[in-house]
């Protein structure tokens, strides 16, 4: 939760996202009051269940397709290297990452 503004200041496309879907740790009011204040950014994250509903389901059905990021990491992590990570530098970890997703995507078209 604490890395979620460095992570949307480190994307690659420059339009930014409307709606961020996150998991059940994701669910904060001060994070949803960041993003809505600084990004204009809506959280979409089930409530914790030490917490009370903190937000309609409408937005939560959105969460439906999170499926398709874990389905990405399982992808990813067949890939040996990613698993433990080697490398010193980022820069060389992240283009072993970007080597694995064009592999998939190779397989996959």
């Amino acid at each position: 939760m604490t890395l979620v503004e460095q992570t949307l200041d480190a994307r690659w496309v420059k339009a930014q996202p409307k709606h961020l879907i996150g998991d059940a740790a994701y669910d904060s009011d001060g994070l949803d009051k960041r993003l809505a204040a600084q990004r204009r950014i809506e959280m979409i994250a089930p409530n914790r269940p030490n917490r009370g509903k903190t937000q309609d389901g409408r937005p939560l059905r959105r969460y439906k397709r999170r499926w398709k990021i874990e389905r990405l990491f399982a992808w990813l992590f067949n890939f040996r290297r990613l698993i433990v990570r080697h490398e010193y530098r980022a820069e060389n970890y992240l283009g072993f990452v970007l080597l694995g997703c064009i592999k998939i995507l190779l397989r996959y078209f």
